[in-house]
């Protein structure tokens, strides 16, 4: 009985170990490099006059304060209410202090719907200067689009922020001041995460047992493969200075919902310190996310993040050419 209870259990584990193989024989073979490449027609944004001028390059020196990224698909309906806030929040905050500078980037994603047309109208009214919009020729993914975004920014500092307006903008005082509590900062490069953390409680308390074992299930998967001592790697509302954008942006792979894991994990193995501050945040109905699948593909993306980097099929680029 114990003979026969062994080779049970040896089977298993050979079992386990060929799994184990095959599950990294095709995170490696499945591995893609990203496409950085640009379609011509995203080299360039309407000005309020309808012209065409040429997106700068984040490898160029900074010629504002602040540029915020937005990435939008399918976003006509809330992108207004989002917009409406945080142009009014910025405009105060120049007329308060005139030597602050700002743009928004709005990036649709390969929208079907009136993205881009609706983001336009803030450049007519506010001028290119301040508002500007990348429209993808394909759907690339949220994190292809921040990472685009990003590459086309002037400010010093770069404001990642969801068009569903659920953290409210008035709190990029907090991450400011987040990262202004970071020191030293190597080579300028640091970050600060919006977090949500402090209300996971109270959204426990709403959940269905099923969402909160996934909730749990993704928080482990994030601790275990990729990174440690952040709480909340998804808040969509993360604050790079310049140095740190290149640097992290330089070497990201994964395009879809997992972006923000990859982007922290490439941080950390930087070196790159990183502040969590509490922010405000609230459920905005139109969620892309299908609760199930999505988080699915999140924990496939997170073992084959970590997997791809330690066979080598990804590399930490060193400020590749981004452009």
């Amino acid at each position: 009985m114990d003979c026969c209870l062994c080779e049970i259990l040896q089977c298993l584990l050979i079992l386990a170990l060929i799994a184990l193989l095959l599950v990294v024989v095709i995170a490696h073979v499945s591995a893609k490099m990203v496409d950085q490449t640009r379609h011509e027609k995203e080299k360039y944004f309407n000005t309020a006059e309808g012209k065409k001028e040429s997106f700068p390059s984040l490898l160029e020196p900074h010629s504002l304060e602040l540029s915020v990224v937005v990435p939008s698909y399918n976003e006509e309906l809330r992108l207004p209410v989002m917009m409406d806030e945080a142009m009014e929040y910025l405009e105060k905050r120049q007329k308060k202090n005139p030597s602050f500078t700002y743009e928004v980037i709005v990036v649709d994603d390969g929208s079907e719907d009136s993205t881009t047309e609706v983001a336009l109208r803030y450049t007519k009214k506010y001028g290119a200067q301040k508002v500007r919009v990348l429209t993808l020729v394909k759907n690339r993914g949220k994190g292809g689009a921040v990472r685009m975004g990003t590459l086309s920014c002037r400010g010093r500092l770069i404001l990642m922020a969801d068009a569903d307006g659920a953290t409210k903008f008035a709190d990029i005082e907090k991450v400011e001041a987040g990262l202004q509590s970071i020191s030293p900062k190597p080579e300028n490069m640091a970050i600060s995460c919006g977090s949500r953390a402090h209300l996971e409680k109270e959204s426990v308390a709403q959940r269905s047992m099923f969402r909160t074992f996934l909730m749990y299930g993704f928080h482990f998967l994030v601790w275990f493969f990729c990174v440690r001592g952040i709480k909340d790697t998804q808040c969509g509302f993360k604050l790079f200075t310049r140095e740190a954008a290149l640097k992290t942006f330089s070497s990201l792979h994964v395009e879809r919902w997992a972006f923000d894991v990859e982007l922290l994990f490439i941080a950390q193995c930087f070196k790159i310190p990183i502040a969590e501050v509490a922010v405000n945040w609230m459920e905005i109905e139109g969620s892309k996310l299908v609760p199930f699948w999505s988080w699915l593909q999140m924990g496939q993306d997170l073992v084959f993040i970590r997997l791809r980097y330690l066979t080598g099929a990804w590399k930490l680029e060193s400020d590749r050419k981004t452009q």
